[in-house]
C-alpha cells in the first residue's frame, strides 16, 4: 500500500509480513524476560558473607595457584561467598624475603590488587613465626647464631619494609603468630633464644611504626587449651601495660571432629574479648581424618608416616561422616554466631577440600575433607544452615 504526503510517497511495512515475524518476536521477547527473571534469581541468591553482614566477614585463605587465577572456580566462590582474604604462603618470610635484602612481592602483588579489585577486607600473613622462615634470618656467614643486636635489625629491616610497602592497603597483619606452647610457657624459638621475650614487643613495635592505621593481630593454634589462653592473656596484658599496640587475637580454628571441645574454645573467645581486643578464628578447617598420637596440635612441624587406616575416606565419606561433620560444623558456626559482639572475622584456611593443607598433614597423601566446599566446588549442607542461622 502506498500513500501520498504532502508529495512523498511513503511505503507502509507489509502488514503480511509483520504477521508472520510476529511469533518470532513473541519469542525473542519471551526469552528474554525469562533471562532476566533467571538472573535477578541468581543475584538474589543466598550467600556467607550477605548472610553474616554486621556480623562478621567471612574469609578464606588464597593459595599461590588462585593468586595467579589458575583456579577459576575457586576464586569465583571467593567473590561469591567471602568478604574477607588471607595469604596462605605468600607473605611467609621464607618466601617474601628469601635472601637478605631481596625481596618477593609478584604474589603478594597480586594478592593484594585481587582483595582491592573486590573490595575485601586484606589480612598480611605472618610477619614473624619460628616456622617458614629463611635459614639466613637467624645465622651469620659462619652458619653461628647472630647477636641479639642483628636478629632484631633484621626483623626491623623486615616487618619495615614488607608493611611499609602494603601501607593503606593491607588492613590488618598477623604480627606474630604460635609464640606460646600449650602450657602457657614461651615457645623456644630461635627469636626467643636469640632476643628473649620481648620480641613479641619489638614485632609490635616495628609494624606499627611502619603502618599505624593498620591492625596488629597475635595468631597461635590451640586456643582451647587453658594453658595456652592464660600465656596469651598474660602476653597481651604485658603489651598493653607497656602501651605497645595490638588490636586483635587471632584464634586458629584448626579443629577436630574426634574430641572437639567447643566449651572450652568459648571460654577463650570470652577471656581474649575481656582484654579489649578484637577475636577472629582465623584459620578454620574440621577435620574428619584420626589424628596421629595423643596430644592434637598444628604444628607444621610435626610428620607421621602413611598408614592405610590413617586414611579411612580415600575413596570419599560415608553418608554418616558427613552427617555427623556437618552437625558437628553447625555448632561450631553457632558458637560464633553467640558471640558475634566479639568476633569480627571468621576465615577458613583454603575454599575448597581438594587444595586443603589437610590432605598432606601431618600425613601426606591423606584425603581429608575439612572446609565448606567439596572437592566439585559445591557447598555442603552446612554452609545453607549457616546462612539459616545467621538469619535469625
Amino acid at each position: 500500500m502506498i500513500l501520498p504526503v504532502e508529495n512523498e510517497i511513503i511505503k507502509l511495512p507489509d502488514m503480511k509480513r509483520i504477521i508472520n515475524l510476529l511469533p518470532v518476536f513473541i519469542l525473542t521477547l519471551m526469552i528474554y524476560m525469562m533471562s532476566s527473571c533467571a538472573i535477578n534469581v541468581a543475584e538474589k541468591e543466598d550467600t556467607l558473607k550477605d548472610a553474616l553482614e554486621g556480623k562478621f566477614y567471612m574469609g578464606a585463605a588464597l593459595s599461590d595457584h588462585q593468586i595467579m587465577g589458575r583456579d577459576s572456580l575457586s576464586i569465583e566462590l571467593v567473590k561469591k561467598h567471602f568478604n574477607s582474604i588471607v595469604a596462605e604462603n605468600c607473605m611467609k618470610s621464607e618466601r617474601i624475603h628469601p635472601v637478605e635484602g631481596q625481596f618477593r612481592y609478584e604474589l603478594p602483588d597480586l594478592f593484594v590488587e585481587f582483595g582491592e579489585q573486590n573490595n575485601m577486607h586484606i589480612v598480611g600473613h605472618t610477619l614473624i613465626w619460628h616456622s617458614q622462615a629463611p635459614k639466613w634470618f637467624f645465622v651469620d656467614e659462619n652458619g653461628q647464631d647472630v647477636s641479639r643486636e642483628v636478629l632484631i635489625e633484621r626483623m626491623r629491616y623486615h616487618i619495615s619494609n614488607v608493611v611499609g610497602r602494603y601501607k593503606g592497603r593491607v588492613h590488618g597483619w598477623d604480627v606474630v603468630n604460635e609464640a606460646i606452647e600449650g602450657d602457657g610457657s614461651w615457645r623456644k624459638s630461635k627469636f626467643y633464644e636469640i632476643i628473649g621475650e620481648d620480641f613479641v614487643d619489638l614485632a609490635f613495635q616495628f609494624a606499627s611504626e611502619a603502618d599505624p592505621d593498620a591492625e596488629l593481630y597475635y595468631n597461635d593454634y590451640g586456643m582451647a587449651s587453658p594453658g595456652r589462653r592464660q600465656g596469651v592473656v598474660n602476653m597481651v596484658k604485658n603489651l598493653q601495660g607497656k602501651g605497645i599496640k595490638i588490636d586483635g587475637i587471632g584464634m586458629q580454628g584448626h579443629l577436630n571432629l574426634d574430641g572437639l571441645n567447643l566449651d572450652e574454645f568459648e571460654k577463650s573467645i570470652v577471656a581474649f574479648s575481656e582484654l579489649g581486643v578484637k577475636v577472629m578464628i582465623t584459620e578454620f578447617d574440621l577435620t574428619i581424618l584420626p589424628f596421629p598420637g595423643q596430644d592434637v596440635t598444628a604444628d607444621v612441624g610435626l610428620k607421621a608416616e602413611y598408614e592405610a587406616r590413617m586414611n579411612p575416606y580415600a575413596d570419599g565419606f560415608t553418608d554418616e561422616i558427613l552427617a555427623e561433620w556437618n552437625q558437628a560444623c553447625a555448632d561450631i558456626f553457632r558458637v560464633f554466631l553467640k558471640h558475634q559482639d566479639k568476633i569480627t572475622r571468621v576465615t577458613t584456611w583454603g575454599v575448597t577440600d581438594n587444595h586443603s593443607w589437610k590432605n598432606n598433614w601431618p600425613i601426606r597423601g591423606r584425603t581429608d575433607y575439612p572446609l565448606l566446599f567439596d572437592r566439585d566446588y559445591q557447598p555442603k549442607p552446612v554452609v545453607q544452615t549457616i546462612i539459616e542461622e545467621a538469619k535469625r
